[in-house]
């Protein structure tokens, strides 16, 4: 495999610099997979406008989903990403490996969406009725649905990223769920 380096601010372009500055500002370093994206001028702003759309989730719920599906797609970067986002959203480790598993026993509401974005990403796509039905019958909308999956497309995209670059992990590093006891 080639070796993807992650760029530095002066090997970017202004306009990547520029978000490389408000990162730095915002999260006090540049996370190597958003620095990944700069080797494109166009898809770092388009990642982050896709990444910090308006959505009817809520950060917490949105961390549910990230988890879920970065598990299924086996993005160590993404998960270890999340697992500390998840933390900072007032996750505790064992209900971090529950999301990752794809359940939540400790918020029904919480379980179906977590399920829904397991089998989502599982099936891609191709999600099954008796899933959407019990999402839908766990209280949430269509509305709900339609920005789960947007969301799904949002975090393969970061998952396929890191899996094909294998850019170096700046976060506590998650170990394997099956390294682990839920």
């Amino acid at each position: 495999m080639s070796t993807f380096n992650v760029p530095k601010r002066s090997e970017v372009t202004e306009n990547n610099q520029a978000i490389f500055d408000n990162l730095e500002s915002a999260l006090g370093f540049v996370p190597n997979l958003y620095a990944t994206y700069a080797h494109s001028d166009n898809a770092l702003t388009n990642y982050l406008a896709l990444s910090n759309a308006k959505t009817s989730l809520n950060a917490k719920q949105k961390e549910v989903v990230n988890l879920a599906v970065s598990e299924v797609n086996n993005c160590t970067y993404c998960l270890s990403a999340h697992t500390a986002i998840g933390k900072m959203n007032g996750f505790n480790d064992a209900e971090i490996l529950e999301l990752r598993a794809g359940t939540a026993s400790f918020d029904p509401k919480l379980n179906a969406l977590a399920q829904l974005a397991k089998n989502i990403t599982e099936n891609r796509g191709a999600t099954d009725v008796a899933v959407i039905d019990n999402f839908l019958n766990a209280g949430w909308t269509r509305e709900n649905l339609v920005d789960t999956i947007v969301l799904v497309g949002d975090k393969t995209i970061s998952n396929y990223l890191h899996k094909t670059t294998q850019v170096p992990i700046d976060f506590p590093e998650a170990r394997p769920l099956e390294a682990t006891t839920v």
